[in-house]
């Protein structure tokens, strides 16, 4: 039970991450004011703030690894 609360918790975050470099490349997002309820609202707009948090710290993370090089 714990491995599968786990799994889908690093699940959710790879999903966000995944928003995330979607936004930063094209500029699309989640029409997050289509979301009716102000609550379940501010809920995904922290969630994908996480992943804007993961996606960044990825990028950082990368780019001091010799095994990663960028590309122009």
């Amino acid at each position: 039970m714990l491995g599968k609360l786990v799994h889908l918790g690093f699940d959710a975050v790879l999903i966000s991450a995944f928003l995330a470099g979607i936004k930063r490349s094209t500029g699309l997002t989640p029409a997050l004011a289509q979301v009716p309820n102000k609550d379940i609202r501010q809920l995904l707009r922290s969630y994908l703030e996480m992943g804007e948090y993961v996606f960044d710290f990825a990028v950082v993370f990368f780019g001091r690894s010799s095994s990663f090089e960028r590309k122009h």
